[in-house]
């Protein structure tokens, strides 16, 4: 039997993720494959690596550092989230990620990408975090406020845009128990993006405006989705048990840890009915 467990992005509504990870490592929850788009790629990790709190930590530590994520950063480099402290010395040096552990896992990892020409979602295997930061970075690369990632002559971008909430690719992949945490709400549904600020920004990616525009369609059908097969019991799923208000570059601290503690209250509500899903 495998077991899959998939996780939605959210910028810093991610910090609800962090916390549900977390009481999985500590109630030795196994699963044979992640698939993150987003934040849900870039926290994500730190389960494979079993760096409980890490998540937490290092943007509790840098949520106000300018060469972190900030406007400065966007000004000066065009991405909101700068690439070399982000990517580069905080996860290198500041508070490093166990590359070594998150290889040894035996966890198949999947990042989630939107090729912004194709107007695609590519699914990239992680098998090495350090090697394949780029992918990584791509998949959190927020429209508007970041570049187009590079990768191999194809320009990507956040995952989210093709795929919000890549439940299906699982269950194409034929994993037999799939385990989906959000980072909404139940009575969360998306609205409209600004048409005329896509096509202002992105009038030489025709598909990637398609995507855009279309996007909140595509995520709230997911949505409805996921219920029906939640209540068939074919998913389980663990969503916030109240909206979550945070911005999406939060700098306030407290707000991170309160994020972070309700999924950890969340998850600890579940567990029980988490194990019995993956034994039954």
């Amino acid at each position: 039997m495998k077991v899959g467990l998939v996780l939605e992005g959210g910028a810093m509504r991610g910090m609800f993720t962090a916390g549900v990870l977390d009481i999985f490592l500590d109630n030795d929850i196994h699963v044979d494959g992640i698939i993150g788009v987003s934040a849900g790629a870039l926290f994500g990790v730190n389960f494979p690596s079993r760096q409980r709190g890490r998540a937490l930590r290092y943007n509790k530590n840098y949520a106000g550092d300018k060469r972190y994520i900030s406007i400065h950063s966007l000004i000066r480099t065009g991405d909101i989230v700068s690439k070399d402290f982000a990517y580069g010395t905080l996860p290198c040096t500041l508070d490093p990620f166990d590359d070594e552990t998150f290889i040894n896992s035996g966890i198949d990892y999947y990042a989630v990408v939107t090729n912004i020409e194709t107007g695609k979602a590519e699914y990239v295997k992680i098998t090495k975090g350090f090697e394949q930061m780029e992918t990584l970075r791509a998949s959190g690369s927020m429209p508007f406020v970041s570049r187009p990632v590079i990768i191999d002559g194809n320009k990507y971008l956040d995952g989210a845009v093709s795929d919000s909430i890549p439940y299906k690719k699982f269950i194409e992949m034929g994993y037999d128990k799939i385990i989906v945490v959000l980072t909404r709400d139940i009575n969360y549904r998306k609205g409209k993006m600004n048409a005329l600020a896509i096509d202002l920004m992105y009038r030489k990616y025709p598909k990637l405006k398609e995507l855009l525009k279309n996007r909140h369609n595509m995520y709230n059908e997911s949505i409805d989705d996921l219920k029906t097969l939640e209540d068939a019991g074919k998913v389980f799923v663990i969503r916030p048990s109240e909206p979550i208000n945070i911005g999406k570059i939060e700098k306030d601290k407290e707000k991170l840890q309160a994020v972070y503690d309700l999924g950890i209250k969340d998850a600890m509500a579940r567990i029980y009915d988490l194990k019995k899903y993956i034994s039954g």
